[in-house]
């Protein structure tokens, strides 16, 4: 394999060796610490404009599986692992990791100290960085990039329909929408009409629906002005589930708040407790930004990061509304806040009930 670098924004350069697609990459550098679920990680649009570090040592054994994506390609810039499985086990796997991030014009490193490099990113914060063929000497390019537009560049071109059920209608506003998300609410039985991120809120209530779903997505939330101003539109006039980058535009419609954290939270074992129950979830997550609790408003605070004490979910009993930091969708797991589709269903439908008696 061809020799390659990792460049950091701070001069920090790590040398490795390429095994995706032969080309230079800028983008924000971050970590994940999934064990498992690297495909879902590559398929997330919610990486989009970032490189990203898989703390788990060996990535790519089980190779690659279509079904398993999250979205129909990469979105991420650049991808960096300690060891590259180049001989696959699986009877799923249709092809190795380092041909398909060929095929999808994904730069990728291995042989990197990703131990070092975790703690380089826990400690000075989320930093940009550059793969390449030689160290990178541009540290204007590094300094100066910044993910810009990263809901316009991966929101859906047009409506489309999914399930076929009996269950209630929902409008599910793709601002990156990882696909399990979809199929949660399918298996449900739910009518799933998908719309762009910028689809008017007169014409998704037009649709009459039982209720609105926001999903994830990638880029700093306050960025997304004319969503923000759709979304105060849609608000209390149905139920609405919002989800990390759809819990981070509601929370700033309603007046809220957003921020960028020091590194984020980037993996499936982020412990999120209930303030009214006290009960604590294991979630998979994946933001660099937090809603902040003291600027809510119409709101009530109703989960926290168990570690952090940052805002993990809102509730708003006035509109009908609930929004969650974390992924209850979750694949490859876990699934413990999974019952909160279920939820989300209960609301539909007894709303649905209170306006037909």
């Amino acid at each position: 394999m061809r020799k390659a670098y990792l460049t950091l924004e701070n001069g920090k350069v790590f040398e490795g060796e390429s095994f995706g697609y032969e080309g230079e990459t800028v983008g924000e550098l971050v970590f994940t610490t999934c064990m498992t679920g690297y495909l879902e990680t590559l398929t997330d649009p919610s990486y989009y404009g970032q490189i990203v570090t898989q703390t788990f040592p060996l990535i790519g054994n089980y190779g690659v599986i279509p079904s398993d994506f999250e979205s129909a390609k990469c979105r991420l810039s650049g991808y960096v692992v300690r060891e590259a499985c180049a001989r696959p086990s699986n009877f799923r796997s249709e092809g190795a990791l380092g041909d398909y991030l060929k095929r999808q014009g994904v730069p990728a490193i291995c042989g990197v100290d990703t131990r070092e490099l975790t703690r380089i990113v826990r400690e000075a914060g989320v930093m940009n960085a550059a793969i390449s063929f030689k160290p990178f000497g541009r540290t204007d390019a590094l300094k100066n990039y910044r993910v810009r537009n990263a809901v316009g560049a991966v929101t859906s071109a047009s409506v489309r329909e999914a399930g076929a059920g009996t269950g209630p209608k929902v409008v599910l506003y793709d601002f990156g929408a990882k696909a399990n998300i979809e199929r949660e609410l399918v298996r449900r039985g739910c009518r799933v009409t998908v719309v762009p991120a910028f689809y008017p809120a007169e014409e998704a209530l037009a649709l009459d629906p039982d209720g609105i779903m926001l999903t994830n997505g990638p880029g700093d939330p306050a960025e997304n002005v004319e969503i923000i101003k759709n979304i105060e539109k849609l608000a209390g006039k149905k139920p609405i589930f919002g989800i990390c980058l759809g819990h981070q535009l509601f929370a700033l419609a309603m007046g809220g708040e957003t921020r960028k954290m020091k590194y984020g939270h980037r993996g499936a074992n982020q412990p999120v407790k209930e303030l009214r129950t006290g009960r604590v979830f294991i979630t998979s997550q994946n933001h660099g930004y937090e809603v902040v609790s003291g600027s809510l408003r119409r709101g009530t605070l109703s989960y926290v990061n168990a570690n952090d004490g940052t805002c993990e979910g809102v509730e708003y009993p006035e509109l009908n509304a609930t929004t969650v930091q974390f992924h209850p969708e979750a694949c490859a797991g876990p699934l413990d806040a999974n019952f909160l589709f279920t939820e989300f269903l209960g609301r539909m439908r007894r709303t649905k009930e209170a306006r037909n008696a």
